[in-house]
């Protein structure tokens, strides 16, 4: 598998999808670009690292860096792995003593852990034949900023839905990583009992 060598181009509030923002990552040899859709929470993990703010305590990616430090594990890189129904998939190559670990992360978390590490963030070049765009198109005014929206959009609406419909739907927004979604749904629920 040939893996390309992504920076961080932006994050961006989304024009299309309320509440989320798009993580664009651009190859660093070439000109395609990766949008990849995240929540708010996410977002707000990655700018604060971009920054360099420091928060006056951990956040859960500062404790995960702290807590790998005093285990003297280190995050040498992020690799996207692979695009399945709109969700990227990524691994966590960590180096402890002398063991090479590979760990399953949500994207998010990945890129988040990635800056404050300061390790390379690769992709798969099959991720960015399925997903990349290139700079023209991006900027393109006819062109979204997706190929695709990323995370699925429901117009139902919950209130006519059954308490089992809705606990199907939890389960579903949950598996397909689409937590506002999910929290939106959640509510719903607790609002029958």
């Amino acid at each position: 598998m040939e893996k390309v060598k992504l920076n961080i181009e932006s994050l961006v509030y989304s024009q299309t999808q309320s509440g989320a923002y798009v993580l664009v990552l651009i190859e660093e040899t070439g000109n395609r670009k990766l949008p990849i859709v995240i929540g708010s929470a996410e977002a707000q993990a990655i700018a604060i690292a971009l920054e360099g703010m420091t928060p006056p305590r951990p956040l859960t990616h500062d404790l995960f860096v702290n807590f790998a430090s005093a285990f003297s594990i280190n995050l040498i890189e992020v690799h996207i792995t692979r695009l399945e129904e709109g969700i990227f998939y990524s691994e966590l190559v960590c180096d402890s003593l002398a063991n090479k670990v590979k760990i399953d992360s949500r994207t998010s978390d990945a890129v988040a852990l990635a800056i404050r590490f300061n390790c390379p963030i690769y992709a798969d070049e099959e991720v960015l034949k399925q997903a990349g765009i290139s700079s023209s198109d991006f900027t393109s005014k006819n062109v979204s900023i997706e190929k695709e929206p990323l995370i699925k959009e429901t117009e139902d609406k919950l209130e006519e839905k059954s308490i089992s419909e809705l606990e199907e739907m939890l389960k579903d927004a949950i598996n397909n990583e689409e937590y506002e979604e999910a929290s939106r749904i959640r509510d719903e629920i607790n609002s029958r009992e």
